[in-house]
Parts: C-alpha cells; structure tokens; sequence
C-alpha cells in the first residue's frame, strides 16, 4: 500500500516507524510503501525552535552530518551568556547553560557568547540596544537577565556585586548581568535634604514636660564613607538629633529654655557634629521649631506675664504723675517770681475755656473778665 506525505516549504518533518525515527524529510512530496500502515510523520516549522532536543541529541551522536545539515546548535556553559541573532537582528538573551535547536532554512541563526567570570558589566554599544526594547521592530527576549541601572542628576548609585561594595555610579545609564551573582542597588541623593523630628516629649530638669519639634538639614558628604560605616545613616542621623534634642533640654530649667531659644539649637548642633565626625555626613543646621507647653503651664505662664505687665504699668504710671507734679511745681515757682508768664497762662487757660463755649458775652471790657477770674496780688 502506497503513502502519500505532504511536507511545505516552511516545515521539516520527521518519518516514524511504529513511532521509532527514521529520517529527516524535506519539503516536497514524498510516497512510501507501507502495508501494514507502520509510517507516521511529526511536522515542525522552521521559523520555531526546534523543542524535541532528544531527536536532535540522538542524531548529533548517531549522525552528526544530518544533524549539522539540519540544525543550528546554541549551547552555553554555567559561565557563558549567549546573545542570539537573526539575520544579524538581536532577537534573544540566553542564560547560563541554555540549549537551543534551530531548523536551518529561511532564517539566519547566529549565537554570541560572552564570559560572565570577564566582568558583571554590559558594554556600553550593548546597553544602546536593549535599553528600549518596546521601541524595536522585535522586542529582544530575555532581558529579565539584564539589570539595568539609571541613575538620575543630583544622585550617585551604589552598586553591591555578591556583597561587595563596587564604585560608585555617577548620573547615567548603565548595565549588568544578573546571572550568578546578586546585585543590590541603592540610589543616594547628594542635595541637601530637609530631616524632621516632631513631637519629642522631653521633661526639663525642673520637672516641665515639653512637646517640641526640631528640623535640620543635611547631605552627604562621603558616600562611600558613611554606607561602609552605617547600615542606615539617614536613621543614625535622626537618632542622634533625637539624643542631642533630649541633652539639650533635660539639662535645663523652663526658663532657662524660653529666655534662650537659641540655646538649644547650638547645644544640638554641637551634639551631632560630635557624634557624626568621620561618618561622611553634613549637617547644614539645626533648629527647634516649636516649643508647646502642657495646658496648665500656658496657664501659669500666662499669669505670671500678666502680674510683671500690670507692675511694669504701675511703675509707669507712677513715674509719669510724679513727673506731672514736678512740672506743675517748677511752673508755679516761674509765675509767682514773674508776674508776665502769669499773666500769659491766664490767656491760655482763657482760650482753653473759650474752645469749649459756642457763645461769650462781654461786659465792661477784657480787663473787666480777666479780673474776674483772677485776681492779681498787688
């Protein structure tokens, strides 16, 4: 009994016996003489890669010429990373000990291998091409083994291969392999920053407890300094703002505190200039914001103003009558030696008088009502 199988141009095709290989089929027609109806065919397309790696292990070993005539073979060891093309297209990232078996036909194949043991930096021409990969014609597969670093103006990054601390990255775009090793990656920020520790509830050294809110400013000064010493320096900064905050004030009376603001600002600053010496940070300044009081304070406080701004009204009050009564003195003495300054207030209270009256009638004379109001003494 003849069999027909038909295999088109962009298929290969594998001829079963009772499901045992027999050989490879081109494309075109092909007849068999199979009476007990033994033959079966498997049909692949070329422009996949070829899945059945068992057949194509079988004929590497057995018939390594037909393997080569059909096949592209990608094999990577534990320490190599291979970039494959088609048709001088990058298509494809392949990992570490990755296999791939492609049909040889309408597509170029073409394997790179790279060392991973040679360094854990993508080339800089390599890191143009798979930095976009939603822009290309073909997005590039697998580059979820590709760590890519961006790191912005005003920042450094700091780069940790397997633990190790490497150089830090200034602003740019760069790459790394992810593949047998581990990569941490920190950004840091070099512009000065803006650190707020609130509600701080301190007791004075006379008992008085105090809610305050201090702000500070800071950057870094050694990065690599301050990460190799503190696991956390942003958290080690405000600790230490926090402990100067609390000597600052615990050492102190009340009114010490609010006659000198200024003073707790200096007492901290000095604190965590002290204790951040050597540890690659600066700090810009320092500075209490608020200082609120317990309710019955306010109270206090509030009354202990009031009495000192009654007394000091007091006292200038008291000032100012015996100043008036001076001056009353000193212009009695004038008017009882000159008869003429006497005269003169008498105008003047006379003018005074009239201000204050819509209507004056005069009889006998000016004379007449000067003398009627006072009477000179001869």
């Amino acid at each position: 009994m003849l069999k027909r199988f038909i295999v088109k141009k962009n298929e290969r095709a594998a001829l079963l016996r009772n499901g045992d290989f027999q050989r490879i089929l081109n494309p075109g027609r092909h007849y068999f003489f199979d009476p007990f109806n033994e033959l079966s065919l498997t049909v692949w397309h070329t422009d996949t890669p070829m899945l059945d790696s068992e057949l194509v292990d079988y004929l590497r070993q057995n018939e390594p010429a037909e393997a080569e005539r059909h096949f592209v073979c990608m094999e990577l060891s534990e320490d190599e990373v291979g970039l494959r093309y088609e048709n001088e297209v990058l298509v494809e990232v392949l990992p570490p000990a990755a296999r791939r078996f492609f049909w040889r036909g309408l597509l170029a194949q073409r394997l790179e291998k790279l060392d991973l043991r040679a360094g854990a930096a993508l080339p800089a021409e390599m890191v143009k091409r798979l930095l976009q990969p939603s822009l290309r014609g073909r997005p590039v597969l697998g580059l979820n083994g590709v760590f890519v670093v961006q790191v912005p103006a005003a920042h450094v990054g700091l780069l940790r291969i397997d633990g190790v601390q490497q150089p830090l990255l200034a602003p740019g775009v760069t790459a790394y392999w992810r593949f047998n090793r581990d990569l941490q990656l920190e950004l840091v920020d070099m512009r000065w920053q803006t650190m707020e520790v609130t509600g701080q509830e301190i007791l004075t050294r006379d008992k008085v407890g105090l809610r305050l809110n201090l702000a500070a400013t800071w950057r870094f000064d050694d990065v690599s300094t301050a990460f190799a010493k503190l696991a956390k320096p942003a958290e080690h900064l405000y600790r230490e703002l926090q402990f100067g905050l609390r000597a600052a004030v615990g050492t102190r009376n009340l009114d010490e505190l609010l006659e000198n603001k200024q003073l707790i600002d200096e007492v901290v600053s000095g604190h965590v200039a002290r204790k951040l010496a050597g540890f690659g940070l600066e700090i810009g300044g320092v500075g209490v914001k608020d200082i609120v009081l317990p309710g019955e304070m306010k109270t206090i406080l509030a009354q202990v103003v009031e009495a000192g701004k009654a007394a000091e009204a007091n006292v200038i009050r008291r000032r100012e009558e015996t100043a008036a009564t001076r001056s009353l003195l000193n212009t009695a003495k004038v008017m009882e030696d000159n008869p003429v300054a006497l005269r003169l207030k008498e105008l003047e209270t006379l003018e005074r008088v009239a201000e204050r009256i819509d209507r004056i009638s005069v009889f006998g004379g000016l004379d007449q009502v000067l003398n009627g109001l006072v009477t000179l003494a001869k």
